[in-house]
């Protein structure tokens, strides 16, 4: 089954601005480079160091309280269509020639959804809606039309 990447977006700070950007470098120590979630702490697991949210869900979650926003509000890095990609931890998704992220877990969303927009929060809950976590297990260079493959883990 095969996806695309549509978004690529940033933050150098929590609550920081957001910044969306067509390519960039991803790596298993630091992430998306210039994002500040993708640092791995001192034994840490990295388990947050990449987001993920389909394009597919976040229609379908601002359809629901009747707005428009952009899909970067929701904080996430990278916007996805085409794929089935979450409500499995240990999915492996391939992005571009070389980057690989593994799903660790359902990326929650929480009150600053609320702060957006009235009802955000309750849209994203269902389904693992809110989009993924992942951890980079091979780093790579990516850019916005990737293509996106899916393999199941072993984790």
């Amino acid at each position: 089954m095969a996806g695309r990447l549509l978004g690529i977006a940033r933050h150098g700070r929590p609550r920081g601005p957001i910044e969306t950007v067509e390519h960039l470098h991803v790596s298993i120590d630091g992430g998306l480079d210039g994002d500040f979630r993708g640092a791995v702490k001192p034994g840490g697991k990295g388990r947050r160091q990449v987001s993920l949210i389909r394009k597919a869900d976040w229609t379908a979650a601002t359809a629901e309280i009747g707005v428009e926003i952009d899909w970067w509000a929701r904080r996430a890095n990278l916007l996805v269509d085409g794929i089935d990609l979450f409500e499995t931890e240990g999915t492996i998704v391939c992005i571009g020639d070389d980057l690989k992220l593994l799903i660790t877990q359902e990326c929650d969303p929480c009150s600053r959804m609320d702060e957006i927009s009235q009802g955000l929060k309750t849209a994203l809950t269902p389904g693992w809606r809110g989009g993924a976590l992942a951890r980079v297990i091979a780093p790579g260079d990516i850019r916005v039309g990737d293509p996106i493959e899916i393999e199941i883990g072993d984790t």
